[in-house]
């Protein structure tokens, strides 16, 4: 991934944050047929070894966890808050003329190595500590506890539990660090305008 040193992040906490608040990854496997992505949500663990650790499990029917054995090298790519920027919110563009649409974003490159756990105790840890999490808003969460045990035994049959190690994260927040305090903060104030706060509220204090 290209990043420019103004765009680098490499803090733990603000790349474990980005993959805690947006934990949907992209699993980038290389197996026999080539490259391979599958979209799967994560749990990290960031006490667990020098980076922190993902879990979470992929259906039986995918092969990815037959195609990719113990020990590959594989990457998960959690992209966080994201938006088009217009030049019109550029207070210099009015002024200059000299200013072009860009994208910012954030993202972080979690490497690491794989290991299959095809192991119903693992995937029924992960399917609770995912649920318990995502659940956590909702005004009565749900927990598997709410089905028959017949039937959450019969689905935890048909999923595999994969753990990642991470050997290394590589993160890019590209929020106009290189751009004029006016600038940024115009920025800002358009993606408010469109909705878009989360990413607004960052780019306010990447100052």
């Amino acid at each position: 991934m290209y990043i420019p040193s103004h765009f680098a992040e490499d803090r733990p906490e603000e790349l474990h944050r980005i993959i805690r608040q947006h934990p949907l990854g992209v699993f980038v496997t290389q197996g026999a047929d080539g490259l391979d992505a599958n979209h799967i949500p994560f749990e990290l663990d960031p006490a667990v070894g020098p980076h922190g650790r993902l879990w979470a499990h992929v259906a039986r029917a995918n092969p990815v966890w037959q195609s990719c054995p113990d020990g590959s090298a594989v990457m998960v790519v959690f992209r966080g808050a994201q938006s088009y920027i217009s030049p019109n919110w550029y207070p210099n563009k009015h002024e200059t003329h000299r200013e072009v649409p860009t994208w910012n974003y954030e993202v972080v490159h979690a490497h690491g190595v794989l290991t299959i756990l095809d192991d119903e105790r693992f995937v029924r840890r992960v399917v609770a500590q995912l649920t318990k999490r995502h659940e956590a808003t909702e005004p009565k969460p749900w927990k598997m506890g709410d089905s028959t045990p017949e039937y959450i035994d019969s689905m935890l049959q048909n999923i595999v539990g994969i753990e990642i190690e991470i050997t290394s994260l590589v993160g890019k927040r590209k929020l106009g660090q290189n751009k004029p305090a006016r600038d940024r903060l115009g920025a800002a104030d358009g993606l408010d305008a469109r909705g878009a706060h989360e990413l607004a509220d960052m780019m306010r204090h990447a100052g």
